[in-house]
């Protein structure tokens, strides 16, 4: 280990969705502590702009020899997996800490809930973080096996994995099978210095629940419930990031990590 716990420096993150909210929160973090990033999402616009922004902390932070990247990637499509994960380590040589953040919601309710819907949220929740992570589990592994040990496998769940969320069960089952995928990680990959952890989010101000915030009636309800008596945010998910991928967290894994200011225990 070195004598600063959580300098990342000459380490790379792959996030996938990193080009807005909580992965852009993850990223920024790393970025300050010295990480090189690559970030995968699906719009190119908010890839530059998500890409302009980490590159001017990183300027802030004196990092010359960081590298920011964005690919193109929609993470339900396997072959855009492969071909995204070659590109990154074409790229960057390495992925030490794979952030697998992509994620979407559709809600309705139950009864009415159409197949196509229920689909389009477990292709991206959890076919994605299949695709994802299996690329990045055999890169870590070769690794290791080639004498190079160690690697980071962070997945998103959600609250929502936790408690009954109603008219949003297709997104809760693909972030309560997140938790259980984590685990199973955990214990198949500790032999080759990998460890795999869910960070849970709760109530965070996101483009993806925006209009949740803004609906007068949902806020009254959800928000006194929350001893923080705040919204969570991107920022809040920053030292997670930096805590996961770094060195002081080499025998931490399997664990669920509820980022959510209390709300759960109220």
């Amino acid at each position: 280990m070195t004598n600063n716990l959580f300098d990342l420096s000459g380490k790379v993150a792959l996030i996938t969705g990193g080009n807005s909210g909580i992965g852009l929160g993850f990223g920024e973090g790393v970025v300050k502590h010295g990480a090189s990033v690559c970030l995968w999402g699906t719009n190119a616009e908010k890839n530059a702009a998500a890409v302009a922004r980490l590159e001017a902390l990183a300027a802030e932070n004196g990092g010359s020899q960081q590298k920011i990247h964005s690919i193109v990637c929609n993470v339900a499509d396997e072959a855009s997996v492969e071909a995204s994960f070659a590109e990154t380590l074409k790229l960057f040589g390495r992925v030490d800490a794979c952030f697998g953040n992509a994620g979407v919601a559709r809600s309705g309710r139950f009864d009415e809930f159409s197949t196509e819907d229920w689909r389009a949220v477990l292709d991206v929740n959890l076919d994605g973080l299949f695709f994802t992570l299996r690329a990045a589990a055999r890169h870590m592994r070769e690794r290791a096996e080639a004498g190079d040990a160690g690697g980071r496998l962070i997945g998103t769940a959600s609250l929502g994995a936790l408690m009954g969320m109603a008219r949003v069960e297709a997104y809760g089952a693909s972030k309560g099978a997140v938790i259980s995928f984590m685990q199973a990680l955990a214990v198949e990959y500790a032999r080759f210095g990998i460890t795999a952890n869910s960070v849970l989010p709760g109530h965070i101000e996101t483009a993806m629940t925006e209009d949740n915030y803004a609906n007068e009636k949902f806020a009254n309800a959800i928000l006194p419930r929350i001893p923080a008596r705040r919204w969570g945010d991107r920022s809040d998910f920053e030292a997670i990031a930096v805590y996961l991928m770094s060195d002081a967290s080499s025998y931490h894994t399997g664990d669920s990590l509820l980022i959510d200011g209390g709300f759960f225990l109220y």
